[in-house]
């Protein structure tokens, strides 16, 4: 594979990376984290993500240095496992992708409703109405229409908005240094006293001990680190595949050092029963309180600029991974249908449908951007699974013990956030396999298999079905807390 097939150089590979994590997420955390955790458990379970992430970072890089001529995050589970694992990997993040973009959506909607009441509100703070996510959509498919107009131009846009959301954050880190107090900061660091009353009063629920509160943390921090195989799902249009693996790992560290700085920070800055009573994004009341008067209005603006430049990104990796999933057999071939700007206009089409429709359902959620961050988190898992297993997979046939720890570590790391804070979600992702199987059925038949599934991949995607019902006795009952 030539070294300079596309274009995308080594900043705009990192833009990928950073700009597609930094969206919603590092805004909203901040109250989400406080509702959960005291100050020492946030900062344990920062440690156990840091690691946790650092492992697939490196595990995606070496990925990429040994198998260069795979393209997209899925190709490392049809590599390693079959075309079905190629699917259940390609399928899941696709999934995750354009739920993250009603997760986005949401977000913006919470912004509008907060920065412009008479207009995008209920009436109830920050509780977006319907005209607010009218004007959501008519941001999704202007955003829609500008990656089918060219994606290598939209890369340039999204890695200049990236620098926007790095300096806003930094912004916010350096106020929040200015204004740190240790004695507000340790009033109560491992969340046993005060901090649990505060709970107590605002929601009736407790923190519980610490290893509750790190559990709490995990899923939470789970979808901030959603985009991490940005460069990666972009390897096929890098100007030279070495600059994938450097922009990983670059763009992870740059998202540590940001992320725990924003979201632990506050924790020194207002009370505790003040921040956990923060409207989400609870950024926007952390800086309005530092810097009255136009902090709060700086936040919305930058919140407004980093989810759009996320939202572009999660706009074109769906339809760069469907596209490339289509050109291996494993979708059916208009999937991959190229216009004039070298645009798969018609998976670009069908994310922004999806996307459209779960934008609608969203508003009638109990909690549409905690419902929508969920399943985005989960979904995403299964990719990153599959690539540690993977890693795992070449250690072993190349008797090499350090990618086997990396992609060990890693793994033990998605199943363990899947198993402690996010099956329940993982049951109502199944739910979103059974249409895809009929798709892939479609595109094995296309490619001169005898039959659309075999005998193992029925048995495979049965299982997946029959998960998939379980979950919806289990939504109507409220177990899990969709509506």
């Amino acid at each position: 594979m030539s070294e300079n097939k596309k274009g995308l150089g080594l900043f705009a590979l990192i833009g990928f990376v950073v700009s597609s994590c930094i969206g919603s997420g590092v805004y909203a955390t901040t109250g989400q984290l406080a509702n959960v955790a005291a100050p020492g458990p946030a900062l344990i379970a920062w440690c156990i993500a840091g690691v946790g992430f650092l492992f697939l970072a490196l595990s995606l890089s070496s990925l990429g240095s040994q198998k260069p001529e795979i393209e997209g995050i899925y190709g490392y589970a049809k590599g390693g496992f079959g075309p079905f694992c190629g699917f259940i990997s390609g399928w899941g993040y696709w999934l995750s992708a354009w739920l993250g973009n009603v997760g986005f959506g949401t977000m913006i909607a919470n912004v509008l409703a907060g920065a412009f009441p008479a207009i995008f509100s209920t009436g109830t703070a920050g509780s977006p109405n319907f005209i607010a996510i009218v004007g959501v959509s008519a941001f999704l498919w202007l955003i829609t229409f500008l990656v089918i107009n060219g994606v290598e131009s939209a890369a340039f846009l999204n890695a200049v908005v990236m620098v926007v959301k790095i300096a806003s954050i930094a912004a916010f880190i350096i106020f929040c240094i200015i204004c740190f107090q240790g004695g507000v900061f340790t009033a109560d660091f491992w969340g046993q006293a005060s901090a649990n009353a505060a709970i107590m009063a605002q929601n009736d629920v407790e923190l519980g001990s610490v290893t509750t509160q790190v559990i709490n943390c995990i899923l939470i921090m789970m979808w901030m680190f959603i985009g991490i195989e940005g460069a990666t799902v972009m390897n096929a249009r890098a100007e030279r595949k070495s600059d994938v693996g450097k922009a990983t790992v670059i763009g992870l560290i740059t998202l540590l050092v940001l992320y725990i700085g924003a979201t632990i920070l506050p924790y020194g800055v207002m009370p505790y029963e003040e921040l956990i009573a923060a409207p989400s994004p609870a950024t926007v009341t952390v800086f309005d309180y530092m810097a009255p008067g136009w902090g709060g209005t700086f936040m919305n603006a930058a919140i407004i600029i980093s989810v759009l430049g996320c939202w572009l990104s999660f706009t074109m990796l769906p339809a760069e991974t469907s596209s490339g999933m289509s050109n291996d057999h494993l979708l059916p071939a208009s999937w991959n249908k190229m216009n004039a700007k070298n645009a798969p206009q018609m998976a670009l089409i069908i994310v922004g449908a999806c996307t459209q429709v779960f934008l609608v359902i969203a508003y009638f959620a109990a909690d549409a951007y905690t419902f929508a961050i969920s399943m985005c988190t989960v979904t995403i898992i299964i990719s990153w699974s599959f690539a540690a297993a993977y890693q795992i997979r070449l250690g072993i046939e190349q008797n090499d013990v350090k990618s086997i720890a990396f992609g060990g570590i890693a793994l033990l790391f998605q199943v363990a956030s899947v198993v402690l804070s996010g099956w329940v979600w993982m049951l109502l992702a199944c739910l979103g396999y059974i249409p895809g199987f009929i798709f892939y059925g479609q595109a094995r038949k296309e490619a001169g298999a005898e039959k659309a599934l075999t005998r193992n991949e029925m048995i495979g995607a049965a299982a997946i079905a029959v998960l998939g019902i379980i979950s919806i006795p289990l939504t109507v009952i409220g177990v899990i807390p969709v509506f």
